[in-house]
């Protein structure tokens, strides 16, 4: 009688390699939200005693994480957990991101004007690049300074970081430094569209062609009215609508760099799909098309939106959590100069655009 034959051991329990790989990236994610959580409550503590608060959760959770790691250097254990938090859960944070955008939101400005603010946006990260390059950044530096300023502030750094492959001390930098100026600029824009004697609308479409993400836009726009909250928050939403645009164009530039840098000429000619088209940029147009076609029911807009915003806040941890602020502080000069030149560069486009728009 022939023995049994027992089936591969590797093909015994299905279970076995996502049990793993839990077992791997659990601590490090763990860590990750604990640091999260920690943010959190300091916010609700900025709320609590000034009424609203100053730096978001997305900042202080980087912050915080910086400060764990320039303090204590995380085990091998813990960092596949780190790594993933700062990568692939800012991946997905970016895909449900779309589910905020509608096409429908761009009809009630007028081609003419979101032509506009997309040629803007375009200008924008060009003459950002270029301050940031002339002041001695290096160019992943530079081009995450430009696109937060031009674009969507936090968002669209970490979302074009891993396009470039920029690590997560220059992804801090970037986002500590145009954090404050986006404070800033919630509290003077409203002295400054005063001081021009400007219209809800006029200002509504300043704030939204200038601060750097939804909320702040809401922030900044509200002492001029609902009118001018509606305006930019309108405005404010085309300028997301670009960062898919955006980081297609990244990705195709990255591939032919990357596919010329190992000399393969048949892969030169081009980028690979996967290069033209990460995963995440393929899901974020998706949820535009699958909101702007009424597939995705209002009701779960906001749980999208804030599962978006809470993975991103992890993320920021975890990219925290790999970044030693000694590091960061060494490019600080330069990185406040890029963010303020470009910054006062956005304002001077945004108010020449709606002076040449009659607004």
């Amino acid at each position: 009688m022939k023995p049994a034959v027992l089936p591969s051991p590797v093909a015994l329990p299905p279970i076995a390699a996502p049990t793993a790989f839990l077992r791997r990236v659990g601590p490090g994610v763990g860590l990750s939200v604990l640091v999260t959580a920690a943010a959190m409550g300091l916010a609700r503590i900025e709320h609590g005693l000034a009424g609203h608060a100053w730096l978001e959760p997305l900042v202080l959770a980087i912050l915080l994480g910086a400060a764990v790691r320039t303090a204590w250097t995380p085990g091998a254990r813990l960092k596949p957990g780190i790594d993933f938090s700062a990568k692939m859960l800012l991946e997905v944070a970016v895909v449900l991101l779309g589910a905020s955008v509608s096409a429908a939101t761009l009809a009630a400005l007028g081609v003419s004007f979101v032509f506009a603010i997309l040629l803007l946006v375009v200008v924008g990260i060009v003459v950002g690049f270029g301050v940031g390059r002339l002041l001695g950044l290096n160019p992943r530096m530079a081009l995450l300074v430009a696109c937060g300023n031009a674009i969507c502030g936090n968002s669209a750094i970490a979302a074009v970081a891993p396009v470039i492959r920029a690590d997560g001390e220059e992804v801090a930098a970037s986002i500590a430094f145009t954090a404050v100026l986006g404070v800033i600029v919630v509290l003077a824009l409203p002295l400054l569209g005063g001081l021009l004697h400007m219209g809800a609308a006029q200002y509504g479409a300043l704030a939204g062609l200038s601060v750097y993400a939804v909320p702040q836009v809401l922030a900044a726009a509200a002492p001029f009215g609902p009118a001018a909250v509606q305006t930019g928050t309108v405005v404010k939403l085309v300028r997301v609508l670009m960062l898919g645009p955006v980081i297609l164009v990244l990705s195709l530039i990255g591939g032919r760099k990357a596919d010329a840098a190992v000399g393969d000429e048949a892969t030169a000619r081009g980028p690979g799909l996967h290069r033209l088209l990460p995963w995440f940029i393929v899901g974020f147009l998706l949820m535009i098309g699958l909101r702007s076609m009424g597939f995705i029911p209002e009701a779960w807009l906001a749980p999208t939106a804030t599962t978006s915003g809470l993975l991103t806040v992890i993320a920021m941890a975890g990219l925290g959590l790999q970044t030693d602020i000694r590091a960061v502080a060494r490019a600080g000069g330069r990185v406040v100069g890029a963010a303020i030149l470009s910054l006062g560069a956005l304002l001077a486009l945004a108010l020449l655009l709606i002076r040449l728009l009659g607004l």
